[in-house]
């Protein structure tokens, strides 16, 4: 890479970290929770200044200790040895309040910025667009639960060093240039002096080390932004394959899902070998300037104490002070790693913020379905549906449902379907045309496979409102109804109900949610039309005695009508004449 695409490429990477950075800040700021992070960060400061004026007092303690060791003054060690054994019990206890607050400001700043994700999240309609999003719709659990943790406690640990790095830096940097300014140095006959000798000493050494981390170190963020993102993929899979276990066995599939996730798992660990060779150029930076750092500070005070201007109890005071200086300078040598890690993890999570963010905005070039909800009628005035390269339309130019009227839209397979049913949710918004849509809360949308939400039955069948909202015979009426009286008794219990329930019940179930919630209007796609007798008649009967005035809109590839229908609509696809794509 050239020195102008180097710079440049840096300077993309700035911009980026400040967008994020902006994107982090918002999230905090809009949280419920922000006036506790900030009780607790103005904590962590008073006390982290506290401690710094403890660590000078402790450093010019070490003046007349080490002078009362020299000249074998007894009174003068015992009087030194309680002045350090109550100096020491104040940073015991101030360490031990940096802890708990340290440990509590992660936790809130987690909780911040994880609840602030999931209502980003799971705004209307973004989840469903988040999925076709493209890479930052892979795995969105990842980041919202590792990622965000990881970012939010590598924040606060990498703010304490900084902000305690730069008090230690400002405290103990005047400390060292008033021991070292007297400094006399003898060379070729001649004499002179470096004013602040010892404080240029620990900048070009910390300087040094600093530079060379960096250069180490950089390789780091884009890595471990890989690494995060092969690891979430991997760990998709084994969801994925866990889930699906029964067909796996029913098809002999297991050497097959061995052989894919062991694919996966070489890319994770490639990436993982590639990241511990850097960090072990970069152990070799950091640890090979901390050995050093033991004796650096008195190999630079050395003219002075054997040139007579330090006692050595100054000696210790000013090898302590070095070894302040340098570490708070070096604190980005020793947190290179860390800091492109929290790199990484913000890239990942404010990327997962931001595409949230835009997705009501997204491709504001295509047109739209004009939606206009709330309406007392369902109406579709030559509404157009696009997808990819079709163009899905119904038969007639204007269709408007009124209430307690049944009609079945069919359609061929691969016509689009689908996108019809979701364009009458609402979650499909690219077409022509226009949408006069019922209230949401008097719809409930059948989709092919039924949604069993975790929880209890009772959760389920009230799902979305809560089960206070309907009456406590409301659910034993509604599973009796549809011949699921023997998980009466299981209403309050909690279970993976998608699992422990046949695709049957779990159909089922589903007719007895719309008898619990009796909406005035029902969407579906393929949900009704693929039963068999039984159910069917079941299901029909429901429509014609409880659900009498409910409208049914039915979406198929079976133009059975059993005579339940009163008015049969087409689906049609047609070739778009635009060859700009809408969103997958």
């Amino acid at each position: 890479m050239s020195q102008d695409q180097s710079f440049f490429s840096s300077a993309a990477s700035t911009a980026g970290t400040a967008r994020q950075l902006r994107t982090y800040g918002d999230a905090v700021s809009g949280s419920p929770g922000r006036y506790k992070l900030l009780l607790l960060v103005v904590g962590l400061a008073v006390v982290i200044a506290a401690t710094t004026i403890g660590q000078l007092r402790l450093n010019a303690w070490y003046e007349p200790f080490f002078d009362a060791v020299k000249n074998k003054d007894l009174a003068s060690f015992l009087r030194q040895l309680v002045v350090f054994t109550i100096v020491a019990i104040v940073l015991i206890f101030l360490n031990i309040a940096q802890t708990w607050l340290d440990q509590w400001t992660k936790i809130a700043l987690r909780d911040c910025v994880t609840r602030d994700l999931l209502v980003q999240w799971f705004a209307p309609r973004r989840a469903f667009l988040l999925a076709g999003a493209g890479p930052v719709g892979s795995n969105p659990d990842q980041r919202v639960q590792e990622d965000a943790r990881r970012l939010t406690e590598l924040t606060v640990s990498l703010a304490i060093g900084f902000f305690q790095s730069t008090l230690l830096l400002f405290s103990f940097v005047g400390v060292l240039w008033l021991l070292s300014r007297g400094f006399v140095f003898e060379f070729d006959g001649r004499s002179f002096q470096i004013p602040g000798f010892m404080v240029w000493a620990a900048l070009i050494y910390a300087a040094s080390g600093s530079s060379l981390s960096w250069r180490l170190g950089r390789p780091l963020i884009e890595l471990n932004a890989a690494r995060y993102a092969r690891e979430a993929e991997f760990r998709f899979g084994l969801m994925q394959a866990n889930e699906a276990s029964d067909g796996i066995a029913l098809s002999g599939g297991e050497e097959g899902e061995q052989a894919r996730l062991e694919r996966e798992f070489d890319g994770v660990i490639g990436l993982t070998r590639r990241i511990a060779n850097v960090a072990t150029r970069l152990t070799g930076v950091t640890a090979g300037y901390g050995w050093f750092a033991t004796v650096v500070p008195i190999v630079a005070a050395a003219p002075g104490y054997f040139g007579g201007q330090l006692t050595f109890g100054e000696l210790m005071v000013v090898v302590g002070a070095f070894n302040q200086v340098q570490q708070a300078l070096r604190w980005y040598v020793d947190n290179a790693g860390n800091i492109a890690d929290w790199r990484a993890t913000l890239q990942r999570v404010m990327d997962l913020r931001q595409a949230l963010l835009a997705m009501d905005q997204a491709a504001p070039s295509q047109s739209r379905i004009a939606i206009l909800e709330g309406e007392p009628v369902l109406a579709l005035d030559d509404l157009t549906v696009h997808v990819a390269d079709r163009a899905v339309s119904i038969d007639e130019p204007h269709v408007a449902v009124l209430p307690g009227e049944r009609v079945l839209v069919i359609g061929k397979p691969g016509t689009g379907k689908s996108m019809l049913f979701r364009a009458l949710a609402g979650l499909w918004p690219w077409g022509t045309g226009r949408l006069r849509l019922p209230p949401k809360a008097d719809t409930i949308f059948l989709p092919q496979r039924p949604y069993v939400p975790n929880g209890s039955l009772r959760e389920v069948l009230s799902y979305p409102c809560k089960p206070s909202t309907f009456q406590e015979a409301a659910f034993s009426r509604a599973l009796e109804r549809t011949d699921l009286r023997h998980l009466i008794p299981s209403l309050d219990r909690v279970a993976r109900w998608d699992k422990e329930l046949t695709v049957d019940e779990q159909q089922h179930l589903a007719f007895a949610r719309l008898l619990v919630h009796r909406p005035a209007w029902v969407v579906s796609d393929e949900a009704l039309c693929h039963l068999n007798d039984d159910d069917r008649k079941m299901l029909f009967s429901i429509f014609d005695d409880e659900l009498s005035k409910t409208a049914v809109v039915s979406i198929s590839s079976n133009d059975a009508q059993y005579g339940f229908y009163s008015r049969i609509l087409h689906l049609n696809a047609q070739p778009r004449a635009e060859a700009s794509p809408t969103p997958s």
